[in-house]
């Protein structure tokens, strides 16, 4: 099987990334925008499996690390694979934060906060649901993320 290090994830052409994506998904990964809270797809979803990049599909999040912030967007309190993450500094709105992207699709994902569970390291990943497409467990191996399944072992 091929290994998640070997699998190479591309941003399409903006055409077709505009054509793949509804307005919201577009609008958040391309434009940098953010969803409404408590009205988008899985800021109260905690079935088992991984959540990746809506654009490209590299895998940014798993279930395991999905906790309730009651903030109404999806928070992780880690990344699934840390190299498929990159934050950059966000002074937009008057405001400093730390803006979470996709590594290789570039995709806006949300902002990392320093007010997650503290004994599982004190973030919390605020992610928008309109950046991300969730992989159920029992779909992991037929949609390519096989090895994945052994996370949910433990």
């Amino acid at each position: 099987m091929e290994g998640e290090k070997d699998k190479s994830y591309k941003k399409p052409l903006q055409e077709e990334v505009k054509r793949k994506l509804n307005l919201t998904q577009y609008k958040v990964t391309q434009e940098n925008a953010t969803e409404a809270p408590f009205n988008n797809e899985f800021w109260n979803y905690f079935a088992e499996g991984i959540y990746v990049d809506i654009v490209t599909g590299e895998p940014l999040f798993s279930s395991l690390d999905k906790f309730d912030s009651s903030c109404g967007w999806p928070s992780f309190t880690k990344p699934l694979e840390k190299e498929n993450i990159k934050e950059k500094a966000d002074f937009s709105y008057n405001m400093h934060r730390i803006e979470v992207r996709s590594k290789y699709g570039d995709s806006h994902l949300g902002h990392v906060f320093t007010d997650g569970p503290l004994e599982k390291g004190g973030l919390r990943y605020c992610i928008n649901s309109a950046s991300l497409r969730f992989i159920a467990r029992e779909n992991l191996e037929e949609e390519g993320y096989g090895e994945y399944l052994n996370i949910f072992d433990k």
